[in-house]
């Protein structure tokens, strides 16, 4: 196994953990290479991936975009290339960006970083 990365772990869900806990919602959304921990992105306005990476110190993390692979290395701040993760490789293709549906404001663009 890389550092920071087990290919064998599946992604936690569709969507960001901690803001489907709180009604949330996301623009874009990240997996944790080492847990599956997804977490929304730093244009969402809860950055709920960097803060899984502050909390746990897990160094990778891959986009969980359809039609995305790339890796991105925290401690380092640099795109790493990595194993292919265990499937799903993305969120469901009919949940919108930015998502979830339904609990994205009308003004969204005014809330993203």
């Amino acid at each position: 196994m890389t550092a920071g990365i087990d290919p064998e772990v599946a992604p936690s869900g569709p969507g960001c953990v901690e803001c489907d806990e709180d009604g949330g919602w996301w623009v874009h959304l990240r997996r944790c290479a080492q847990c599956g921990h997804v977490g929304c992105c730093d244009s969402s306005p809860a950055q709920h991936a960097t803060a899984h990476h502050e909390a746990t110190g897990h160094p990778v993390m891959q986009s969980f975009e359809p039609g995305e692979d790339w890796f991105w290395d925290f401690t380092r701040s640099v795109g790493v290339v990595g194993p292919r993760l265990a499937d799903p490789q993305a969120h469901p293709d009919d949940q919108p960006v930015p998502g979830p549906a339904g609990r994205v404001p009308e003004d969204w663009q005014d809330h993203i970083r």
